[in-house]
């Protein structure tokens, strides 16, 4: 089975490593903390963004194909459905 293409990613990443040179121009200039907090929660939320990208064509590609795959013993599917519940369980800690 093929694996999920992320290509789509690329340009949000790309901004982002954009908004990060920018945060560390605005620490360099000393500019105002509120200003440079503001800064970082904007590249969270993209940042987030780009996980849920992936996460949607691991799931879309990746799970779905391993699922549908009748070569696919019971075992094989059961343990891919398990490794996406430990990556979505790290998605909301404690």
């Amino acid at each position: 089975m093929d694996h999920a293409h992320h290509t789509e990613q690329l340009g949000r990443l790309r901004r982002i490593e954009g908004q990060v040179r920018g945060i560390i121009r605005m620490v360099e200039a000393e500019r105002y903390c509120v200003d440079i907090l503001t800064q970082l929660r904007a590249v969270r939320a993209a940042v987030r963004k780009v996980e849920e990208g992936v996460l949607r064509g691991h799931i879309e590609h990746c799970v779905a194909g391993a699922l549908a795959d009748p070569e696919a013993t019971s075992q094989e599917r059961q343990e891919k459905v398990d490794e996406l519940l430990r990556v979505v369980g790290r998605f909301h800690p404690e």
